[in-house]
């Protein structure tokens, strides 16, 4: 029964993400409509919130990190934006995908690091600095790069409108970032005060956001699901799983010439692998105005914390070493 618990206790936001997509997808009308707004149009301002947290938690120790190891950011978010996108459209290539299901493979695969994966990276025994420093990289760039990927490489399955997506990026990414950023400065000395508290806030604000836009998201897409569920489900857990894979192996190559250990090639494996599927939620219906584009960036979600949990889990009981060449990054 200890060993139940535990089990659960440490896969307890993969299975509050299970729950979540269960519900809804058995009870779509619920979450279709709520006090007369439909709750799509809520998943932006849900990921607004989000990206207003992780401005809170920005400081200048992040961006001298950069400029401390650039190699170990540029790792990953190198081969963010190039394994990512590439194997997305891949796949939707693959599997004979078409129109907005698979531009919906390559939107997910061209957004930035899910912000999970800071907590994934922590449970995994990886490098926490190396992942929020990344996340934060990533998610900066994203406005530019995502609009870029996309009309590369989704262009040939749907029209793009770059301009458009960039546009909305920078009003969902950018702008409450930067809000954050500014209240971090204002009221750092509160903040760092009750640094506990103000994480343990700012986690349950993140984590109940990403429930909030899977539970929106899936009761749309549910007729979409049934048409070509198990082809989504399977790309999405390759996908991920390449991503995991690409990352840590890739990072374990360059360990070779490189100043790379194991908790470097963990992290950049946890930070290409988990995407930031609500914001791929989020541009399919603002900017594709399709709920058959967010379905990808759903699944993706859903398999991607689960998977996240476990591959934490397991790291957890497998000792690095005493020695660490990336301990001077943290």
């Amino acid at each position: 029964m200890n060993r139940i618990l535990a089990l659960v206790k440490n896969n307890a936001f993969g299975i509050a993400i299970l729950a979540c997509a269960a519900i809804s997808f058995s009870f779509p009308a619920a979450f279709d409509t709520w006090c007369g707004v439909k709750l799509l149009k809520l998943v932006s301002p849900a990921i607004q919130l989000i990206m207003f947290g992780m401005g809170t938690t920005l400081t200048l120790g992040d961006f001298l990190r950069v400029a401390k190891c650039p190699w170990l950011v540029a790792t990953g978010v190198v081969l963010q934006f190039l394994v990512m996108p590439l194997v997305g459209c891949g796949l939707a290539l693959a599997f004979g995908l078409d129109g907005e299901l698979a531009a919906g493979c390559v939107l997910v695969g061209s957004v930035a690091g899910g912000t999970a994966s800071n907590v994934i990276a922590y449970l995994a025994r990886a490098n926490v600095a190396l992942s929020v420093t990344m996340t934060c990289c990533s998610t900066l760039l994203s406005p530019f790069m995502t609009p870029m990927l996309m009309k590369l490489l989704a262009g040939r399955f749907v029209a793009i409108d770059a301009w458009a997506m960039m546009v909305s990026m920078l009003q969902i990414v950018l702008v409450p970032v930067a809000a954050g950023g500014l209240v971090r400065f204002f009221f750092e000395k509160p903040m760092l005060a009750h640094k506990k508290t103000v994480d343990r806030v700012l986690s349950l604000i993140s984590m109940a956001g990403i429930c909030f836009t899977i539970l929106a998201l899936t009761a749309p897409s549910r007729a979409t699901f049934f048409e070509a569920g198990a082809l989504i489900v399977l790309a999405a857990v390759l996908h991920n799983s390449i991503g995991y894979l690409s990352g840590y192996w890739i990072t374990r190559l360059l360990g070779k010439f490189l100043p790379l250990d194991e908790r470097d090639a963990r992290t950049v494996a946890i930070e290409v692998g988990m995407q930031n599927g609500g914001m791929a939620g989020a541009l399919a219906t603002d900017v594709l105005k399709s709920a058959a584009a967010a379905l990808p960036a759903n699944v993706f979600s859903i398999w991607m914390n689960f998977s996240g949990s476990v591959l934490a889990n397991r790291w957890s009981r497998k000792p690095i070493g005493e020695t660490q060449k990336g301990e001077e990054f943290t």
